[in-house]
């Protein structure tokens, strides 16, 4: 790495970093992840294999894991002399790796430095916990023999910021230099700007700029050194990748990261991997008309992306393909079952087959880097982190006796009245979490939104960490998204029909934090909630609901998305909707922190809500 930070000195002092070499033909491999979001486990999968009788079938198995991330890397960068390694940023925040396995992000600094990147992108998620936090998460990458160089060009720190270059020279650099076969390469680094300062934490001081404008200027700077062949470790989204390059000169590729895009063949879809948004690589042009090839890595270290670029002798670009290798294990079930001989080895067949799973076998150094913060983890799981005095109880819907949802309470629960009135004590209380963490951490919303469904079980007694994750165990992210004060009432609409209207089910009721209304479930569809209100954030104040008003709401991507019914939600577009990336279960955990504490236990003690922060004001049918 000190040939780099050379490269890169040299390159900031306006020194030619180019020569003879950099006239010939190349070919480079670009490996590369993102957004592996602290998801350092493997995770269970289920695909869809060939098995003895050529059918498709059902076959669980292990995919990903950072240690087969690092196996992976390893073993292609040496099949690669020409390789580089990136990271395309949101390497934290997202599992109890994060912030129950030591200092925050240090599992993941640890895990990363198996790799040995050659670089990484900020993404917006390595701001979480404001300048200094992400200094200490710099520190522990820099701490082992890496030396990673950490890209943004389109940050600058304030003059107070711990990560200001006078305080922290080099420690977060624009772009950076490498050789690779006597030739630079240019890497830049782009960090999204408003999803930064709007969801994220950055010191007041610190600024962003218009990821183009940045990228530009920095690619100008590096071919006037005489570097003509330039990657953009870009953290900006698929979709927003797609629209800058057109707008740029002189960047050849682009290794994307923060929309968790999936790319490569359709016959991923076949496998059951999931929909690919598109092709890998996918080519563009630029402004000049010049070939980019653009790419991404999916999500949560179950993916390791292979880039093949060829480049003529001026530094254009003339071909690029590559593999977006899906990482498995190697022990499979068919109907909970382990295959037959048979079986195995017409599944192993089909995975070589694709063209994209591949059998991974973990790294050993990953695996023993790993064993520690497992150890911290799995403690923490069976650690007791709340107590619950009084039941909070689970009801998705609420009403009395004979009622549709009525038996999913406890008969303690029900002889209270509470939930029949106003539902689900645990319902309610999820939604108020997702809010006052909405404004506590992540840029702050007006209200919140919980479908009944989501909320699993009601909590009384000692709560472990682990039975928080059941209260929400889908792992879902959280959203922000802009609504105008008539969608609110569409959206709530959306719900109730998905519950009474034909086919309902009770999972989409909705439950929200800073939202209150009155009910009447026997009227028909659109007229069903009415005497809307919302809270004011600064003054606590209920106010009617302005239909004209644009409102802040905070739900998780499946609602987001249209899941349960809610239709409003998936019509709304892309400039108002955002991903913040943290996990439903992450932000639950974090509201339990904030209550008051038991003085004998220390323990966080979780009590019921009051009666008028419930949505569910009055309820008939």
């Amino acid at each position: 790495m000190a040939a780099s930070s050379l490269l890169a000195l040299l390159a900031a002092c306006g020194g030619s970093v180019g020569g003879a070499s950099a006239g010939r033909p190349m070919e480079l491999t670009i490996l590369h992840i993102n957004d592996h979001h602290s998801n350092l486990d493997a995770r269970p999968g289920n695909l869809r294999l060939r098995n003895a009788a050529g059918a498709r079938v059902s076959v669980g198995v292990q995919v990903g894991g950072f240690p087969r991330v690092a196996a992976a890397f390893k073993a292609l960068a040496a099949q690669s002399p020409n390789a580089l390694m990136l990271h395309a940023g949101d390497a934290t925040t997202g599992t109890m790796y994060f912030n129950r396995a030591g200092e925050p992000g240090q599992a993941d600094t640890a895990l990363m430095n198996t790799v040995c990147f050659d670089a990484m992108a900020l993404g917006n998620h390595e701001f979480d916990l404001g300048d200094r936090g992400l200094r200490r998460f710099i520190e522990q990458l820099h701490a082992g023999r890496c030396q990673t160089p950490v890209l943004s060009a389109n940050v600058a720190f304030g003059a107070d910021s711990v990560l200001n270059p006078a305080r922290a020279p080099g420690m977060v650099l624009p772009s950076v230099v490498l050789q690779r076969a006597g030739q630079p390469i240019g890497l830049i680094g782009l960090t999204i700007a408003n999803k930064t300062r709007q969801s994220s934490s950055p010191d007041p001081g610190t600024r962003f700029s218009d990821e183009a404008t940045a990228a530009q200027r920095q690619i100008d700077a590096l071919r006037g050194q005489g570097v003509n062949k330039i990657v953009l470790v870009s953290h900006i989204g698929y979709d927003y990748d797609r629209q800058i390059i057109p707008r740029l000169s002189g960047v050849d590729v682009v290794v994307g990261g923060d929309s968790h895009t999936l790319l490569g063949p359709q016959a991923l879809s076949t496998y059951g991997v999931g929909a690919p948004a598109g092709p890998y690589p996918a080519e563009l042009r630029d402004r000049d008309g010049k070939r980019v090839c653009l790419v991404q890595a999916w999500e949560y270290s179950q993916v390791v992306g292979e880039l093949k670029v060829s480049f003529d002798g001026n530094g254009d670009v003339t071909a690029c393909s590559g593999t977006p290798h899906v990482l498995l294990g190697d022990a499979f079930t068919i109907a909970g079952a382990a295959p037959s001989p048979a079986d195995r080895g017409a599944l192993l067949a089909d995975i070589a087959a694709s063209g994209f799973l591949r059998v991974q076998a973990p790294d050993p150094l990953a695996t023993e880097a790993l064993r520690p913060f497992k150890a911290r983890v799995d403690a923490f799981s069976a650690s007791v982190v709340a107590t619950v005095p009084r039941e909070l109880c689970s009801r998705r819907v609420p009403g009395g006796p004979g009622s549709r949802d009525y038996g999913r309470s406890s008969v303690a629960c029900n002889a209270l009245g509470n939930v029949d009135r106003h539902g689900g004590d645990i319902q309610q209380w999820v939604a108020q979490a997702y809010l006052e963490i909405a404004n506590a951490r992540y840029g702050g919303a007006d209200i919140s939104l919980q479908s009944g469904g989501g909320v699993r079980v009601p909590l009384l007694g000692p709560v472990t960490a682990a039975k928080v994750v059941e209260v929400v165990p889908f792992g879902s992210p959280l959203w922000r998204l802009e609504l105008s004060g008539a969608e609110v009432k569409r959206m709530l609409e959306d719900g109730m029909q998905a519950v009474y209207g034909p086919g309902g089910s009770t999972g989409p009721y909705p439950y929200a934090g800073g939202l209150r209304w009155d009910v009447n479930a026997a009227l028909a569809e659109g007229s069903r909630v009415s005497n809307i209100e919302v809270r004011d954030n600064a003054s606590g104040n209920w106010l009617p609901l302005d239909p004209d008003r644009t409102y802040k709401l905070f739900v998780l991507s499946f609602n987001a998305a249209g899941g349960d019914g809610y239709k409003t939600l998936a019509n709304v577009p892309a400039a108002r909707r955002q991903d913040i990336g943290v996990l439903d279960a992450d932000v639950l955990q974090a509201y339990i922190d904030k209550q008051a504490r038991d003085p004998v236990s220390g323990l966080p003690v979780l009590n019921l809500l009051p009666i008028s922060q419930y949505s569910t004001k009055t309820y008939s049918e």
